[in-house]
């Protein structure tokens, strides 16, 4: 018993580390297709078909008995969640990283926690005592995280070489410089609305979870709706048919990939663990993510990594983890806060039929 007790509360932290791996790839492959001419709006229509055609005989098999009905404001909750996060995230996204690069996108969506934190005290999901030094930590975590991604943007610094970039020589130096000056800028600001819908759906995800505790059919819904909006947008914004046709190619890998992995996967087991630690702590995983991206990034896309960049990620790692040492309790009163609502953990041993089903699915994935 108290290594099941054990192992339920490791598991947040192992989904969350197995998360950023398969966001890590997303990056990388997402800037691959995008620089090869692939329409950002046709690849989330893909992407979230394919989500939810992967996640649908999941939730029908193991949520055939749980799944509660369909309500109307649980239809617009839904709908809210598909506009936030694959319709205009995604799309912010894609612009955002097609005019920057893998390694910088995915250190600058490390502003996502800092994020998320104020949203969540404007909303009043955060309780914030300035006396009290995990409080302190919290706002002194955030404010290092914004002053690091400042830094990213405002200060480039001399290129750093390392030894597997050495054979792209001056060539992606200037090839680089060039991207940088013509569309730099709107890179940022789409990366940065980016996190702020991001953000903002983690939120409304968390609050839906309490009236809706069933993961995977919440997570397939929202991929459904997702296709019919990102669908509209794209029939708008996207005149050209011949960028709908995909082939055995990059482009197929990515939108299978991202689907599958970053939507599907993603959405269910960050619902879990938001259910358990909240949604400050999901969004606090991201500096693992752009240590392997820059690493990757350098090694396969051969893109330049400035001193820049790298001091302002490091001073935003140094915020996240001020951040997370002040969230490190919340964790409890947030399991109080819970049985007033009515809902169980997953990670906690199960005590009715719903909860074991819901720990079996974990376990099974």
């Amino acid at each position: 018993m108290e290594l099941v007790g054990s192992w339920r509360k490791v598991m947040p932290y192992m989904a969350m580390v197995f998360l950023q791996f398969g966001y890590a790839g997303l990056f990388l492959l997402s800037v691959a297709s995008l620089r090869q001419g692939m329409s950002h709006y046709v690849l989330v229509v893909y992407r979230n078909a394919i989500a939810a055609a992967a996640m649908a005989p999941f939730a029908l098999w193991f949520e055939r008995k749980t799944s509660r009905k369909m309500t109307l404001s649980l239809f617009y909750k839904i709908v809210a969640l598909a506009l936030l996060e694959p319709v205009l995230d995604q799309n912010f996204f894609y612009i955002g990283a097609r005019n920057t690069s893998a390694s910088f996108s995915s250190a600058l969506t490390n502003v996502l926690p800092a994020v998320t934190f104020v949203n969540a005290i404007l909303i009043r999901m955060e309780r914030i005592n300035i006396k009290e030094r995990r409080s302190q930590a919290k706002i002194a975590g955030t404010v290092i995280t914004v002053g690091g991604a400042l830094l990213m943007v405002l200060f480039r610094g001399p290129v750093l070489n390392f030894p597997w970039t050495k054979h792209a020589g001056s060539h992606v130096v200037a090839d680089t410089a060039n991207h940088s000056s013509g569309c730099w800028l709107l890179g940022i600001v789409m990366i940065l609305l980016s996190s702020f819908c991001w953000s903002a759906f983690f939120i409304l995800q968390s609050h839906t979870l309490r009236s809706y505790p069933s993961e995977l059919s919440l997570t397939t819904m929202i991929c459904a709706m997702g296709v019919v909006q990102s669908g509209v947008v794209a029939l708008v914004m996207e005149r050209d048919t011949k960028a709908w046709a995909i082939g055995f190619d990059m482009r197929l890998l990515t939108a299978v990939y991202s689907g599958v992995m970053c939507s599907g996967v993603a959405y269910y087991l960050q619902g879990i663990v938001i259910q358990e630690r909240g949604p400050v702590f999901v969004t606090a995983f991201c500096p693992l993510c752009m240590i392997i991206v820059t690493v990757l990034g350098s090694f396969i896309l051969s893109e330049v990594i400035t001193l820049g960049r790298i001091t302002g990620a490091m001073i935003i790692v140094v915020g996240l983890y001020a951040l997370i040492w002040g969230k490190s309790n919340d964790h409890v009163n947030q399991v109080e806060r819970d049985d007033n609502f009515e809902k169980h953990n997953s990670f906690e041993l199960p005590f009715t039929t719903t909860t074991i089903t819901k720990a079996s699915n974990l376990d099974h994935i």
